[in-house]
């Protein structure tokens, strides 16, 4: 498969490159920056200089489109409305990395981002989390690739949630999660000195992967939800801690608990039960497409716990096991390494 990745030097792009590199089926045929266009990829990121023996191009859609059978968006907001429709008429397979095509509806997305340009694509756009939505993301043409916050949300949530188990409104999401959630662009608050030896909370009850995660528990749950949703940023490069409270309906014990999660985990390949009262680690899933899950209960009480790396299953490991689903391809190609450990 000829595949392009269209904003190859932010740190979504560079962990596409990362896994693509290695996949038996892709040749990596066109990767773009304005920043760093007419430069060799190894200029940039010396340890991929031969991996990706390539110069950086400026994004010209139809050049793109004529290089690739399917594209990888990493593009910040908005940038990637304006090219993805292109790709999409000429036939061509899109992965969107942004949140441009996350949202069914456009009112709601230009209330949290700004106008969208491309209102007429959404309801063609299928929301790429595979345990979720894999028979239509292995027939979809544009797949918007879940956010990371969302992800380590909704995978502990939608068993208790399917079978109608807990109370929406109890529903309160405390997640953490490192510098590179931010992005590779210069910002005073993920310079060394502003993020080292703190901690801090940030937009709470109000960040904007907050109507994704109420869109797609809506629809799992077949209701309307909206849950207290509070993102931290911890100092660490790669990761991601979510802690979600909620309330059972009635009383279930652990037991009952464990089987309901084996039931809709136990043949999902990325998605790992810990064990007994192992509670998930950001070190022990980092680097990989695995999303560690286990919970503690005390009455009526649970605390559900998620760690993934937020660049991998979180972002870019996600999109590849997305494009495995749309190629036809086994989706654990090029996405089983286990983590790096101390």
């Amino acid at each position: 498969m000829k595949v392009a990745i269209v904003g190859a030097t932010g740190y979504t792009g560079l962990e596409l490159i990362r896994i693509l590199s290695g996949h038996p089926e892709v040749k990596i045929t066109a990767v773009t920056s304005e920043r760093y266009a007419g430069q060799p990829y190894g200029a940039v990121y010396p340890a991929m200089h031969q991996a990706v023996p390539m110069i950086l191009e400026p994004l010209n859609a139809e050049t793109i489109a004529e290089k690739a059978d399917i594209i990888f968006t990493a593009l910040p907001h908005k940038e990637a409305m304006a090219v993805v429709p292109y790709f999409y008429r000429q036939g061509k397979k899109v992965i969107d990395l942004s949140a441009d095509f996350r949202l069914s509806d456009p009112k709601v997305y230009e209330k949290w981002y700004q106008e969208h340009t491309a209102p007429e694509l959404l309801p063609n756009a299928v929301y790429g989390l595979p345990e979720t939505n894999r028979t239509r993301i292995k027939k979809a043409h544009i797949v918007a690739n879940p956010g990371c916050y969302p992800t380590s949300i909704l995978l502990p949530l939608m068993p208790l949630l399917k079978e109608d188990l807990i109370t929406p409104a109890s529903i309160i999401a405390d997640s953490k999660s490192g510098v590179s959630g931010a992005g590779r662009a210069l910002k005073t608050g993920s310079l060394y000195c502003e993020v080292s030896d703190g901690f801090k909370a940030y937009g709470a009850l109000q960040h904007r992967h907050q109507p994704e995660i109420d869109e797609q528990l809506s629809c799992i749950a077949s209701k309307n939800i909206s849950i207290s949703f509070v993102p931290h940023l911890v100092p660490m490069n790669r990761g991601m801690l979510s802690s979600i409270y909620v309330t059972l309906k009635k009383s279930i014990d652990t037991p009952m608990l464990n089987k309901l999660f084996t039931k809709y985990y136990k043949k999902e390949p990325f998605v790992r039960l810990l064990p007994d009262d192992t509670l998930p680690q950001t070190s022990w899933v980092r680097g990989t497409n695995y999303c560690d899950i286990n919970f503690v209960k005390k009455g009526k009480r649970i605390v559900l716990f998620s760690a993934i790396d937020n660049l991998t299953k979180g972002a870019s490991g996600q999109a590849v096991q997305n494009m495995n689903l749309m190629m036809g391809l086994d989706e654990q190609t090029s996405l089983s390494c286990l983590p790096v450990l101390p």
